[in-house]
């Protein structure tokens, strides 16, 4: 295992909490153009965004997000079928509804392209639960194999997308992972590098990835999206921060042990080249009721599937903090109670630590959940922090 060193140095040993509008950047948004993208004098990190394509519903085009400061678009989801057939997941919000004065959100996209010329516009297939259900299946022959590779590649060459994205969640024993390996193979075979990207959604440590070779994985995949979020939520006993950047320095139990750190600490020792990691930001938070806060029980949840959106947090008449010992925001009071999330001052310390750690830079789940505004967005924020 690496040590804690090799990716920079730790937060001050001193737990503080601090109102979230403490110690803003010095940096003023004006002070930038509006797009760092056109400097080749610059050092490049990424910065890519998931976009679902039920968000549409939510009167959320694809022009709604910041292109200014994306270098990646994941279209999430397509889905594939046990046979290896990969396939449009909603076609009339895909292909066939009038978005953005063209037919349909990957057009959309294509067209936004055209605009943003260093954008990469990638079909992300799987998702969470019954989306990765056919997965093993569909990996575990040489005929589905290249039936998955070769229908993914004709999504990609009907609509002008630049490559794939799998969000396989996750394999579960040696043989599943060992076919993980040979899909990869097969998609690489059929979306060559630099032309096309290939990337993947993985979890967070040994529980989801021990059956995975993740360096033979990193041998075929341009990036390696790591979902640094969830660290808590309605399966833990206590409450929890769902996306702290460091463990507490005295972790009252298991569960609040995992981190970003920890994660990227992970795929490192296990032969992952750290460049090829995009750091996962959540644009939404995790609500725990009937708590006094972090550590402490709770008996319920609010929101939505208990979250709530980054754009509608912290909540009305609560009151966010920041703790600089684990990188983690979070509000108290209100309808939420206690809420989990990343705001624009911890999204900076992730993009300072993507900096001091060499990834390759940040990803946002998802990018129509941010907030508008430039000073409290995190994509804006995460930018302008990496190339800063």
């Amino acid at each position: 295992m690496l040590s804690i060193s090799t990716f920079g140095p730790r937060p001050p040993p001193n737990r503080r909490l601090l109102p979230a509008d403490h110690d803003q950047s010095a940096t003023r948004f004006n002070d930038f153009s509006s797009s760092f993208f056109d400097s080749p004098s610059v050092n490049m990190f990424f910065n890519g965004v998931y976009y679902p394509n039920w968000h549409i519903y939510k009167g959320r085009p694809p022009s709604s997000l910041k292109f200014d400061v994306i270098s990646h678009a994941f279209y999430a989801f397509a889905h594939v079928k046990e046979d290896g057939s990969v396939f449009l997941s909603d076609e009339w919000a895909d292909d066939q509804m009038d978005v953005d004065g063209t037919k349909g959100c990957l057009r959309s996209f294509v067209e936004l392209k055209k605009k943003y010329t260093v954008l990469r516009v990638v079909l992300s297939v799987g998702g969470g639960g019954a989306a990765s259900a056919p997965f093993p299946a569909a990996a575990s022959t040489d005929e589905t194999r290249e039936r998955f590779a070769q229908t993914a590649k004709q999504l990609v060459m009907d609509y002008g997308l630049d490559g794939i994205d799998i969000d396989w969640e996750h394999p579960s024993n040696s043989q599943q992972g060992a076919d993980y390996i040979r899909l990869l193979a097969t998609l690489r075979a059929y979306l060559p590098a630099p032309q096309y990207t290939l990337t993947s959604a993985v979890g967070c440590g040994e529980w989801c990835l021990q059956h995975i070779n993740l360096a033979q994985a990193a041998y075929y995949l341009d990036l390696i999206n790591v979902m640094t979020y969830d660290f808590s939520g309605p399966w833990v006993p206590s409450t929890e921060h769902h996306a702290q950047l460091w463990s507490p320095r005295r972790p009252h139990n298991q569960h609040c042990q995992l981190s970003c750190h920890s994660a990227v600490n992970y795929l490192a020792s296990r032969g992952v080249p750290t460049h090829k990691i995009l750091l996962g930001v959540p644009a939404y938070g995790r609500s725990f009721t009937g708590t006094r806060g972090v550590g402490h029980s709770y008996d319920g949840h609010a929101g939505e599937e208990g979250t709530f959106e980054y754009r509608d947090l912290p909540r009305p008449d609560a009151k966010e903090y920041v703790d600089d010992q684990t990188g983690s925001a979070f509000c108290m009071g209100g309808d939420g109670g206690f809420v989990t999330y990343d705001n624009a001052q911890t999204v900076r310390m992730k993009a300072e630590y993507v900096k001091q750690s060499r990834l390759a830079g940040l990803f946002y789940w998802t990018g129509t959940g941010d907030k508008e505004d430039n000073q409290s967005s995190l994509v804006w924020n995460g930018y302008v922090g990496m190339h800063n």
